[in-house]
């Protein structure tokens, strides 16, 4: 039940970036929106480590990876930005669960993890998921999910990246890190468009800072009272509660390929999963 109240946090976190991003995405260019989620982040940051008695370590030795990971999850989340503006709510989302295929992927080169039958599986799942949402063909929403597979390839790399770093590196000091190296490039990046934000935009841009946050704290929570499998189950159910937003409020089509390559997708994780679930 406690896994479930946390993954409920996720979830609605989610949903409320994705809602948040599209209501921007005709009005501040992606750079900007992206330099304000840094921004109200480290804030975040800055106050919760102030209030701590017990201060996690920030200094580090591993400022490379760290900006490497930080490079590349930008890229992601840019990707999964111009996603959110050109496709239905619900494939982005369910795009975005090939992460861990590619995630696979990535470990097998640059951490020399092994690929068993039971990844091969789940790889093969995923790709096919993937090409029945897809659909080859499609003209410009064909290169608009190519867009969003883009930026779940580079969640794949950072969160190898995260692997990597998590040897040596406190979770705080990765979340602060990412806003601090992620807020100058949203910067420089939005210098020639900037716009200062009114009304009602510094809630969607605060909703953007916040839910980045809270998502994966929960996620992460979540994790320590229910094994992978059931967080990845858990998980899934964005799809639906996106769709169904994507429906009410933006009168998106919700289309039986989705479901069925995303349930592909889901399938090839829980495979994946459940090998970890028994070690």
């Amino acid at each position: 039940m406690i896994a479930i109240l946390w993954m409920t946090g996720s979830l609605v976190s989610f949903c409320l970036m994705a809602v948040a991003a599209r209501e921007l995405a005709s009005e501040l260019s992606i750079f900007q929106a992206l330099f304000f989620r840094s921004a109200i982040g480290l804030i975040c940051l800055s106050v919760i480590y102030l209030g701590l008695n017990n201060k996690p370590q920030l200094s580090t030795q591993r400022l490379k990876l760290h900006s490497l990971r930080n490079l590349v999850h930008f890229a992601g989340q840019y990707g999964w930005f111009m996603g959110i503006s050109l496709l239905p709510l619900a494939n982005v989302f369910a795009l975005e669960f090939t992460v861990p295929v590619w995630t696979a992927l990535i470990a097998a080169v640059f951490l020399k993890e092994t690929l068993t039958q039971k990844k091969i599986i789940a790889i093969c799942l995923g790709l096919m998921g993937v090409l029945i949402i897809v659909k080859p063909g499609y003209g410009i929403f064909e290169m608009a999910s190519l867009i969003v597979i883009g930026a779940a390839m580079c969640y794949a790399v950072a969160y190898t990246s995260t692997k990597a770093l998590m040897s040596t590196e406190a979770p705080f000091s990765i979340l602060f890190y990412m806003c601090l190296l992620q807020l100058p490039i949203g910067l420089v990046g939005s210098v020639d468009h900037w716009l200062w934000p009114e009304g009602i935009q510094w809630l969607w841009l605060t909703l953007i800072g916040i839910t980045a946050l809270t998502a994966h704290f929960c996620i992460t929570k979540a994790m320590g009272y229910a094994e992978v499998t059931v967080i990845v189950t858990l998980d899934f159910l964005r799809l639906p509660l996106v769709a169904l937003i994507g429906v009410l409020l933006y009168q998106e089509a919700f289309e039986l390929s989705l479901l069925l390559g995303a349930g592909v997708m889901l399938l090839g994780n829980l495979v994946n999963t459940q090998r970890k679930a028994k070690t």
